[in-house]
């Protein structure tokens, strides 16, 4: 529960420290004395964004902090899961800096505000006008119902299958529409990808088949400076390689009687081989080499066909040629591949709707076992808040497709007097009668939840006499399972406090100063005589106010 809360310059606070109680604590002031600022700052360290705005004293930092007593509600594997330091009086504090700075402690420990927002859910429910007005939005509805039924596990499960089952049709959808527009492209791939195949294209050819013609066409006069060549090297009349022998003989004969003999021997020796080596290479070449017109023609056929790919394609290299055949290759796989992709994510889509389906149906299923419970309880504490002939309805509408936390969407139906058709709630309930139905619910709520305090913000707003004193004893009622802090101006209400805090105002030579403290019985007695009478105090007043105080 709330322990304590202490302000420092927030709005027309300067500085204040409060301490709360178990039970029904009740808080009352004049009409901007500054009630609703003490909720705002509470809404700080719940985790709600602030600026500058909120600095009574721009050139100091605001700051807000608040103990809640934790210890019976079972939420120590909040702390673990988040690294913080757990303890039964845990302190949250928040700090806004003149430059709107915000940071945000768990017991001493820095925080983000989503991990601020989220313990605070375990601790404390602000109900305002405003969230009244949220009891005819259907997906506030929808909470609420599923919170009565209480398969949290079962909404998880479906929304994680959801969000699966959405991310994969985005992405089937995707690949259905790229096949269909790849389709278009398969039959120019394809001929593109068979004329380059066709051709049988190898790496480094072209340079060799020119180098071939070349040749080719030239054979005859290669063949006779071939023959030239051979003639002079091994020639009968003349050779340079007979001759090279007799030489080599002729020096080796001599040898012995000059010291270079060994020397030029074995230079010529090398020379003559060398020569030999030339010679038959020569005559190799020259045996090959003829003059072939049909390989010419081939040759000039294949480059034909070579130059004309390299131009369309604009490349310069069969190299080039081969690269765009394997791309065009990888594109018609890509393309012939998505009838197997798109199959593939159809059956996993249809097996994930399968689920969906099923999730669906037990959670409306869930939703319809709980749902004459909830209208029946809030049909009879409607009637106790004096609407005798209320009829409260919560119909569930099925939907054609899926969403996020089912199949249906559930609608709130409402009708205050005998023989009226149900309408929706937003459409027929007057702010009073919204007031004590959201009340009946927050009644019901308390039954299924730990939820330590729960704050009111004059939801009895559009009531007062009788009716006020029977949502007085139903907020009672609900303060002996939880602390309730009641924010009320009606004297009906106030008289049903355990504790009764007073927010009032004080000016002094510079500014106007909020202030909260708590009353004795004495003081309560004339806080609620004028809430009964004004500030004109009569004894019929107070008299009136010691029979609500001992009511």
């Amino acid at each position: 529960m709330l322990q304590s809360i202490c302000i420092q310059n927030y709005a027309l606070i300067n500085e204040l420290e409060i301490d709360f109680n178990k039970g029904l604590n009740i808080i009352t002031g004049e009409t901007g004395a500054g009630k609703s600022i003490l909720l705002g700052a509470l809404s700080l360290v719940l985790g709600q964004r602030a600026d500058t705005g909120v600095l009574k004293d721009k050139t100091r930092k605001c700051f807000v902090e608040a103990k809640f007593q934790i210890k019976q509600y079972r939420i120590k594997n909040f702390f673990k899961q988040n690294d913080l330091d757990y303890e039964d009086l845990t302190t949250i504090r928040r700090e806004i800096t003149d430059h709107g700075k915000s940071r945000a402690f768990i017991n001493d420990t820095p925080v983000n505000l989503s991990v601020l927002k989220e313990l605070s859910s375990f601790l404390i429910d602000i109900h305002s006008q405003h969230e009244s007005l949220l009891l005819g939005d259907d997906h506030f509805q929808l909470s609420l119902v599923d919170s009565f039924a209480d398969h949290q596990e079962l909404i998880n499960a479906y929304r994680n299958r959801f969000e699966e089952y959405n991310i994969l049709n985005s992405e089937y959808d995707k690949l259905v529409n790229n096949a269909q527009k790849a389709k278009t492209d398969l039959d120019y791939y394809q001929f593109q990808f068979d004329q380059l195949e066709s051709v049988k294209l190898i790496d480094g050819e072209q340079e060799e088949l020119e180098e071939e013609l070349e040749q080719l066409n030239h054979a005859e006069e290669v063949k006779l400076k071939l023959s030239e060549s051979l003639h002079l090297l091994s020639g009968e009349e003349i050779s340079i390689i007979s001759n090279l022998k007799q030489t080599k003989n002729g020096i080796d004969s001599i040898s012995k009687y000059i010291k270079e003999g060994d020397d030029l021997t074995n230079r010529i020796e090398s020379m003559y081989i060398e020569l030999q080596d030339i010679n038959n290479e020569i005559e190799q070449l020259n045996e090959k080499l003829e003059h072939n017109p049909n390989r010419i023609e081939f040759i000039r056929e294949r480059l034909d066909n070579i130059y004309a790919l390299e131009q369309k394609h604009k490349v310069s290299t069969v190299k080039e040629l081969i690269e765009i055949k394997d791309d065009l290759q990888v594109k018609i796989d890509k393309i012939t591949s998505y009838d197997f992709e798109t199959e593939k994510i159809k059956k996993q889509l249809d097996l994930i709707l399968d689920e969906l389906t099923n999730n669906a149906r037990q959670i409306s299923e869930n939703r319809g076992v709980i749902i004459p419970n909830i209208e029946n309880k809030v049909i009879e504490i409607l009637q106790l808040l004096g609407i005798p002939n209320a009829n409260f309805k919560v119909e569930q509408v099925p939907t054609k497709e899926f969403l996020p936390s089912g199949k249906e969407i559930i609608r709130f139906l409402f009708s205050a007097n005998k023989n009226v058709v149900l309408e929706e709630l937003s459409r027929v309930a007057s702010g009073g009668e919204i007031s004590r139905l959201m009340l009946s619910i927050k009644s019901l709520i308390v039954e299924t939840t730990t939820l330590p305090t729960i704050i009111f913000d004059e939801i009895d707003t559009g009531t007062s006499g009788e009716i006020a004193d029977k949502m007085g004893t139903i907020i009672k009622q609900m303060s002996k399972n939880m602390q309730v802090i009641n924010i009320t101006h009606l004297p009906q209400i106030a008289g049903k406090g355990d504790f009764h805090y007073l927010v009032y105002k004080k000016d002094n030579h510079e500014t106007t100063n909020t202030y909260i403290k708590l009353l004795s019985k004495e003081e309560r007695i004339k806080e609620i005589a004028k809430m009964l009478s004004g500030e004109a105090l009569t004894d019929a007043a107070i008299e009136n106010a010691k029979v609500l105080l001992t009511k």
